[in-house]
């Protein structure tokens, strides 16, 4: 196999997704030609594989994701994991019990599938009124009548934990604490009113300098693209970090280059320049 003359990274909602979650015709086709040019194209997300678009996992040039903000590297040609980081059993379940005392409802990742308890499913519109992310949860998340039980009964290690939470100081009263008791995991977040909880070492700067190891690049050789406060880490990363007009200000900040609104191809706005600059990343 050919190696690759770079690894562009790309977050998914807000950032190659538009507003509606769709891949754009434009973006779709600069991806298409990127890979021409020798690139890695490697979707970043806090999701699992099976719940990416349909669409984006559809492209034919897309071997690798790193998904579940990093806890995993996905390999779908040989259908396992490239990179493993995950949450302890122990660690998640007293999370999760700390998680109990706030106004919340939460979910966790494992085995690369959404599971939850069901009564907090079944609030799930209370928390999150998003509707794509409603949606994810009542789709892709299997309920069980405490996750918690089910979990300690299962043994095994959880890959993300993600709470909603309909007052903002009630989030940040929870980010402070998980900070102060539980020094093994970080907290960042996708969206106004979530927090998504993963080993500290699970996170997409660290999973995408690990990638980029094991394929034979460095961060360097990275062009990563974001909006969220989860996409930092590797925008700080990579050779270049690009932001998108809609990001937040931590991105915008972090980020060598800003380009166009996720409604506006702003993937495919910076990747026409960058494939006829020669497709070489350096930082600005």
């Amino acid at each position: 196999m050919k190696k690759a003359t770079c690894i562009i990274a790309l977050d998914l909602d807000g950032t190659l997704l538009d507003s509606q979650k769709n891949l754009s015709s434009a973006n779709a086709e600069a991806l298409a030609r990127a890979a021409e040019c020798g690139a890695e194209i490697v979707p970043t997300t806090g999701r699992f594989f099976g719940a990416m678009p349909q669409p984006v996992r559809d492209l034919p040039f897309i071997r690798y994701a790193i998904t579940v903000n990093g806890a995993q590297v996905y390999d779908r040609v040989a259908d396992s994991a490239l990179v493993r980081d995950e949450i302890p059993l122990d660690t998640a379940l007293s999370i999760m019990r700390m998680l109990d005392g706030y106004d919340v409802i939460y979910d966790c990742y494992q085995d690369n599938w959404g599971r939850m308890t069901k009564s907090m499913q079944d609030r799930a519109a209370d928390y999150a009124p998003d509707v794509h992310y409603l949606k994810m949860i009542r789709e892709l998340r299997k309920p069980y009548p405490d996750l918690k039980e089910h979990l300690a009964a299962e043994g095994r290690d959880v890959q993300k934990i993600m709470l909603f939470a309909r007052d903002l100081d009630v989030r940040a009263a929870i980010a402070s604490e998980l900070k102060a008791r539980f020094p093994g995991i970080v907290a960042s977040s996708s969206t106004f009113n979530n927090l998504e909880i993963n080993s500290s070492g699970a996170h997409k700067g660290a999973a995408l300098t690990r990638f980029a190891a094991a394929i034979g690049l460095s961060a360097a050789e990275c062009v990563a693209f974001g909006d969220g406060l989860n996409d930092l880490s590797m925008i700080e990363t990579a050779g270049v970090g690009v932001a998108m007009a809609n990001a937040c200000p931590e991105v915008l900040a972090a980020a060598d280059f800003t380009t166009r609104s996720n409604d506006e191809d702003g993937v495919a706005v910076f990747l026409e320049d960058f494939i006829n600059n020669g497709m070489r990343p350096v930082r600005a």
